[in-house]
Formats: C-alpha cells, structure tokens, sequence
C-alpha cells in the first residue's frame, strides 16, 4: 500500500502543500495566513489517511532533531533513573526523544560519552558530571558554539556561565544530622561511597559542621570512604559495625549504599533502630518499603530531571539570555530505621558468618 503524502493531505484538506507544512511545522511568521477551521481540516486529512511526516527530512528543514542527549554517571543507582523520568516525562509532553548514555563512573568513558554526544544530532544536552574537571575543554567548547546545555548538582567552576539545577542536598544534610542529633545520637558513622570526593562535600561539611555546633570532637575514623559500589557500601558498614565502641547510628552518602548498610546490620545481628540507627540521602523508591523504612532526605529526583528539560528548553528558545539556576529543595523523610540512642552497647561486637 502507497505510504500517503503531504499532496495526498492537501488534496483531501482542499488546501496547497504549503498549508500543510505550515500547519505540520506549526509556524506563525505571518506568511500564510491558517485559520482554524483550515487547521482543523488538515489535521482530519492526516488522521484519516494516516499520514507520518518524515522525521529525518523535517530535522534537516528545521534545524531540530527533537532529541536531547542526557548522561548519567551510574546506571545501577535507582536515583539517576528518577531523574531521567522527570526528563523524559517533561520531554515527551514537548514532542521530544532522549539520547540517553551512562559513564559507569569512568572518568575516560565520561569523557567519551560527552565527546559522542557532542557529535551527535542533538538538539542539547542534560550532563549528570562526575569528574567535572577532566571536561573544561569540551564543555568550553559546547559554550562557545552555543549547544544548549544544562547541569544536574551544579556547574563546573570555570570562567563561563552555565544553566543548571541545583539540588538541595546540603540543607537536607543539615536536617538529618540535626534529627540523628536529637535522638541523642553522638557516635554517627558515615559511609562515604563517592567516585570522585567532591561529590559528597555537601554532606561531609554538614555532618562535621553540625557535630562541631554541639561541641563534639568529629572522628574521622567513624567517616569511611569507599567507592560507590553496593558491595563496597556493605563492606565500609561491616568495618564501622566491628569497631568497639560502634556508632549508634550510620548514615550513608545515599539510599543505595544505605542499602548495604542495612545487610550489614542484619548480617551481624544489630537490630535496626534499636541497636544502631540507618538512615541515607535521596529517597529512592524502595526505600518507603524496607523493612525498617528508610529514614532519608527526599531530594525530589523527578522534579530534578523536570525542571532540567525546563531550562533546557528555555535556553533553545532563547540563546543569549542571562544563565538561570534552579534551586529544587529537599526535605527529612523521617521512617523507621532511626530512633533513640540505645541505653547501653555490648562491650564486644557481635560477629556472624558472612556470605555475599
């Protein structure tokens, strides 16, 4: 069967072509005069006879491609994927496709990815970075040749000007140190699973500057780094569930390490909350249903990846305005896995086989 035309749409509609690019292209520079009824009546004509614009041939006469290219760091982390479906959600209402690529927390294939995205036909770019530092040439040069462009947690700090969403992890930070502190907590682990150290600063300051407020001297041995990988999240928890005295509470840089912390506890045979405390940052959504329930810091990831594609598009249709920054806060989701500080700790920590 003969795939229909746009002279098949004009002929039904009674109208020229040219109406019927208008109309498809959904132009008002005031050349051809569509009025309503007209539109309504190309638009019966494509439903009817089926008619598909070619997507290819209208990128080429547009100069658009309807599609945006979005890179995430780590695709086991449930988070991100938050964040991409208020991306696409918000995408999709505008008519547009994404690109999606994740660096696996690779400094080499981050700066792959955003080459090959850069080569792309794309229409922008949403960057989650990990090693910001590593791609000042490229994201200069994306600057300069005025690809829209917008940045997730924030802007590397060079000399130009970027749109970004900024997230409102530090405050939240804050609330949770504050909420662990007023249960009588004092000796608080912090699994620090981060791929590059900057990336959870806004966490660290707010966990040293609140135990500083209330006169406490901060440990830094309670603060563990690892990568993060669940299994390492797991193992930093083990170390930190073994010290004598162990913390009364852990806290993990997110809710997918929160996760390994949450099979160390039960794999050492600590009670969740009453013998040690759990809680994480972002909200992920399984973390209502655990068992306990994750205390953490609801970030609002869909609203993150929202508001992203909002000023992406802004930027598309306006080029040279001013760059825009978005706040998206973050609230204390308190649940089951925090409460008081227990009355007495065993002398020893107790110790069961472990198999992972």
């Amino acid at each position: 069967m003969k795939r229909p035309t746009q002279a098949d749409v004009a002929k039904l509609a009674g109208v020229s072509r040219a109406v019927v690019s208008y109309v498809l292209n959904d132009r008002t520079d005031g050349r051809i005069s569509i009025t309503p009824e007209t539109r309504r009546r190309v638009l019966a004509a494509i439903e009817e006879l089926g008619y598909q614009p070619d997507a290819a041939a209208q990128s080429l006469r547009l100069g658009r491609t309807r599609s945006i290219g979005v890179l995430i760091p780590d695709a086991h982390n449930p988070h991100y994927w938050q964040i991409v479906q208020g991306i696409e959600s918000e995408a999709q209402a505008y008519g547009y496709d994404l690109f999606l690529s994740s660096t696996s927390l690779d400094p080499d294939r981050e700066l792959a990815a955003v080459r090959a995205l850069m080569r792309g036909r794309i229409d922008g770019l949403i960057l989650l970075l990990t090693y910001r530092g590593l791609l000042d040439p490229e994201l200069q040069m994306l600057k300069h040749t005025r690809n829209p462009l917008v940045f997730v947690g924030g802007a590397p700090r060079t000399e130009c000007c970027y749109d970004a969403v900024l997230t409102g992890l530090s405050d939240g930070a804050t609330e949770m140190l504050r909420h662990l502190i007023g249960l009588g907590h004092r000796r608080i682990g912090l699994v620090y699973g981060v791929a590059a150290p900057e990336l959870g600063l806004d966490r660290l300051e707010a966990y040293r500057r609140e135990l500083a407020a209330i006169g406490e001297a901060v440990d830094d041995s309670l603060v563990v780094h690892c990568t993060p990988r669940l299994e390492d999240g797991y193992r930093a928890a083990l170390r930190l569930l073994d010290r004598g005295p162990r913390p009364t509470a852990i806290l993990a840089i997110n809710d997918y390490l929160a996760l390994g912390v949450l099979r160390a506890c039960a794999d050492r045979g600590v009670r969740v909350p009453e013998d040690v405390s759990v809680a994480g940052f972002d909200d992920i959504e399984a973390s209502p249903y655990l068992v306990p329930a994750l205390t953490t810091v609801r970030t609002n990831a869909e609203e993150i990846g929202r508001s992203a594609l909002r000023l992406l598009f802004a930027r598309m249709q306006q080029p040279d305005r001013k760059c825009q920054q978005v706040y998206v806060p973050a609230q204390l989701a308190v649940r089951g896995s925090t409460g008081p500080v227990p009355r007495a700790q065993p002398s020893e920590p107790l110790r069961t086989p472990t198999t992972v």
